[in-house]
């Protein structure tokens, strides 16, 4: 069983666009039976990017899945990026026991 964790931006409301944030919670409940986002408290991510710093605030979308399926996966985060205007949103497994 996996812990899947996508890292997204934390974007404003954008009129003329559908709500990416729901597009996403629907297709993951849809096909896996549900899924949980952390976004009450966005966590702060810092970067060092040549000479700078950047810094983004994310919130974390996660779903317990329990084949890891990696060609869905890298589909899944492409679209993703074109969705969320990103050059790369970070999606990670991590290995999980039920208790």
């Amino acid at each position: 069983m996996y812990l899947i964790q996508i890292l997204l931006p934390v974007i404003g409301p954008q009129s003329d666009r559908p709500d990416p944030y729901e597009m996403l919670r629907e297709e993951l409940t849809s096909r896996f039976g549900g899924m949980t986002f952390h976004k009450n408290a966005p966590a702060e991510g810092l970067w060092a990017n040549d000479d700078d710093v950047e810094k983004d605030a994310i919130i974390i979308a996660e779903v317990m899945i329990d084949d890891l399926h990696r060609d869905w996966w890298h589909a899944y985060r492409k679209a993703l990026e074109d969705r969320f205007q990103q050059e790369e949103i970070v999606i990670r497994a991590l290995p999980m026991a039920r208790l």
